[in-house]
């Protein structure tokens, strides 16, 4: 996959522990989108939620973008947040712009590869570069690019700046969902890959079988509740969603 390190681009692969397990980074740019720009859970204020001002990069082929994806879509936020399509297939220069089904072009500097807008946002930047990211073109610079976070604001961040009013995060339900959050994220959502990228056969075996021993827990749930959390979808179930719709053709 490579990565940045201050700026310039290598092409290594991702580090793995003593066991087998790939070590990843921390995700670095965590402002928020708020509905007057105020300062949101982590980062910096300034972040005023307006039609126009952001743009969104995905992958169809990353499930943690296709999150970002689903929650702009069933927001009606696709005419408020403009779009970027990565090419699927990625090579040893990472996400590029490189013609292919599905791509759609990057507007904002016409970069070739997604880490030109990383680092155009910081030209000293040292991490992994990942989908999804929300860039914010006013100030030209990366709002955010963990996916969580981005679900969450824009679940609720643009309901007075054209969004609709559909709320798959409701805080009367909110401390069952991030309950669900905790447990999908590290082990469905990341365990896959934890999987998929081991090296040391006792830790693939280990993991596979704490990840089917969870999958069979939420069988047994949703065997008698039609979603995770009350009587509608909320984003407990499109994290579960974007996993398990690869799950048999990709990781299986």
């Amino acid at each position: 996959m490579g990565m940045l390190v201050n700026g310039e681009w290598h092409k290594e692969d991702r580090p793995a522990s003593a066991d087998g397990e790939v070590v990843t980074t921390n995700w670095q740019f965590r402002h928020w989108i708020t509905p007057d720009g105020s300062a949101g859970p982590t980062g910096e204020g300034g972040f005023k939620a307006e039609a126009g001002r952001y743009h969104l990069y995905v992958s169809y082929a990353c499930p943690f973008a296709s999150r970002a994806l689903m929650m702009r879509s069933l927001k009606g936020l696709q005419d408020i947040i403009s779009l970027s399509v990565v090419n699927p297939v990625m090579y040893d220069q990472g996400w590029s712009f490189e013609d292919g089904e599905g791509v759609i072009p990057d507007p904002v500097i016409n970069a070739n590869y997604l880490r030109e807008i990383y680092t155009f946002s910081d030209p000293n930047f040292t991490g992994k570069v990942s989908v999804p990211v929300l860039f914010d073109k006013k100030t030209n610079q990366i709002v955010n690019n963990e996916s969580s976070d981005i679900i969450r604001m824009l679940n609720s961040a643009f309901n007075y700046a054209g969004a609709n009013d559909d709320n798959y995060a409701p805080k009367e339900s909110l401390s069952e969902i991030e309950a669900w959050n905790n447990i999908i994220g590290p082990e469905i959502n990341n365990a896959v890959y934890k999987i998929g990228l081991a090296n040391e056969q006792e830790f693939y075996e280990q993991e596979v079988t704490k990840l089917f021993d969870r999958l069979d827990e939420i069988e047994e749930r949703l065997s008698i509740s039609r979603f995770l959390v009350g009587e509608q979808p909320t984003e407990s179930d499109w994290l579960l969603f974007a996993t398990l719709i690869r799950f048999d053709i990709v990781y299986f």
